[in-house]
């Protein structure tokens, strides 16, 4: 069953399959905004996701078996936390989000900068990684602000904790450097992570984007000559 999950995903660009769930789990997330049992099953089923795809993505086995045991907890803590709510349940399962999400994101770029040809599903994987770090940086926001209370504020919510979506909408603008401004870091943790990520986002920009730009547009030269 799984060679032929991974047969039908590889045929149909896996990374096109994760960067639409990514993009749909994105509007389930803010339809189910301000409850926390469906966004956890939510992150839940976005994990499976994601080690679908970097399980076909990737063609080293020993990287594959980093992501599942990397997972496994990941998705259990996910579930633990539909249950219940508890501060140091939803420190670990935004602990164990952040080391998967990032996995995956180191995974998909080796998988992009694997040889000199710039394939379709590549292009896909390119938007995805985007994505990938944005959510791995919410979630390190949110485990930043969930061991120190009140490392966010916005000039909108007053309530001290912050909710996952405003978190990740932080994230996106903080990696577009766009810098909406209406959310704010307040400790020192949570201005470094912001700093990393501003950092990590115009790297990605400028050594993967480019690159892959820079291949297309050597392919269809070749192509033309």
């Amino acid at each position: 069953m799984f060679y032929q999950i991974r047969r039908t995903l590889a045929h149909h660009h896996p990374s096109a399959f994760l960067l639409s769930a990514q993009l749909l789990f994105l509007m389930l997330y803010a339809l189910f905004d301000e409850f926390h049992n469906q966004q956890a099953l939510l992150s839940a089923f976005n994990i499976l996701v994601l080690v679908l795809v970097v399980w076909v993505v990737n063609r080293s086995s020993k990287i594959q078996w980093i992501g599942w045991v990397i997972a496994t907890p990941a998705f259990i803590f996910s579930l633990l936390s539909a249950l219940t709510i508890n501060s140091h349940l939803l420190l670990w399962t935004s602990l164990f989000n952040v080391v998967l999400y990032f996995y995956a994101t180191g995974a998909l770029i080796v998988y992009m900068m694997g040889d000199y040809r710039v394939t379709t599903d590549e292009l896909f994987a390119a938007a995805a990684t985007f994505t990938l770090l944005a959510w791995g940086f919410a979630y390190a926001y949110l485990t930043c602000q969930t061991w120190i209370p009140g490392s966010f504020i916005s000039s909108i919510n007053p309530e001290p904790s912050l909710t996952f979506l405003e978190l990740l909408s932080l994230s996106f603008t903080n990696l577009t450097a766009t810098g909406l401004s209406d959310i704010l870091p307040v400790t020192d943790p949570a201005r470094i992570i912001v700093m990393i990520e501003q950092f990590v986002g115009i790297g990605y920009v400028a050594m993967v984007v480019s690159r892959l730009i820079g291949m297309t547009i050597a392919q269809r030269e070749r192509k033309r000559g």
